[in-house]
């Protein structure tokens, strides 16, 4: 994969991590209150609301936003009721796309999405087009300067991870999402704060781009992932290193 980086790396090379935009605090607030209405208050017992929590600790969000943002997921306190939805579509060159969405009217969010798609080259696709591609991971973001290669890989293979990536200027730690909670504690516990942790679907396979395919795909990825109600959006393109210092000249 040198000289070449996914979606994952370009936002982290770019600084464009939802953190910088100030949506990341608005994304897990929505999750972790459909996550509690889904099953229940209590992290212990609701291993997807103990993932949120996790990944909302990650991000320092106070644990008073936190509680709340529960409560209202309990119906112990009034807010909106978002729903879950996830659609597939084909980006410039035929990259596969997921976009994972939580909305209070998904009649609205499909047609946004639809003209998003539309505007940059791509097309909304059926149901299971493009998912059997992906698989659901947990993924932890640090960079190199952080921690040393060793001390990372042991903690993160005894605390149940599954593989280390050496993507040029960070590390990528990959787990399933049921131990994701506790190999990003594992990792805090070296003294390290990780640039992002997250629940993800990762390509079996990447596609690559180059030219104006290549910088279609990065402005339709930039254009999903600022929609205020995507979630996460995926895909399996890869593009060389070049292309990414052009679209940000």
């Amino acid at each position: 994969m040198s000289g070449h980086s996914k979606w994952s790396s370009i936002k982290h090379k770019k600084g464009a991590a939802d953190a910088r935009r100030g949506k990341i605090f608005s994304r897990v607030i929505k999750e972790l209150t459909v996550a509690a209405r889904a099953g229940g208050g209590d992290p212990d017992s609701n291993p997807r609301l103990r993932t949120v929590v996790a990944e909302a600790k990650a991000h320092n969000m106070p644990a008073d936003n936190i509680k709340r943002a529960i409560r209202r997921g309990t119906g112990e306190e009034p807010g909106v009721m978002y729903e879950e939805a996830q659609y597939e579509a084909y980006g410039p060159g035929g990259a596969a796309v997921i976009m994972d969405v939580l909305t209070d009217n998904k009649n609205r969010t499909v047609g946004e999405l639809r003209h998003l798609l539309t505007k940059h080259g791509g097309n909304l696709a059926e149901t299971n087009a493009v998912a059997w591609m992906f698989t659901k991971c947990g993924q932890i973001i640090i960079a190199k300067e952080k921690v040393e290669e060793e001390a990372l890989m042991a903690a993160a293979v005894d605390a149940g991870g599954d593989d280390l990536r050496d993507e040029a200027d960070h590390w990528e730690v990959i787990s399933t999402p049921e131990v994701f909670a506790q190999v990003l504690e594992a990792v805090k516990q070296l003294g390290v704060e990780p640039d992002s942790a997250e629940i993800f679907m990762m390509p079996q396979t990447y596609l690559k781009l180059e030219g104006k395919q290549a910088q279609q795909m990065l402005k339709l990825m930039e254009a999903l992932d600022e929609h205020d109600d995507i979630r996460q959006v995926w895909s399996n393109f890869e593009i060389e290193e070049k292309e990414i210092e052009a679209s940000i000249a």
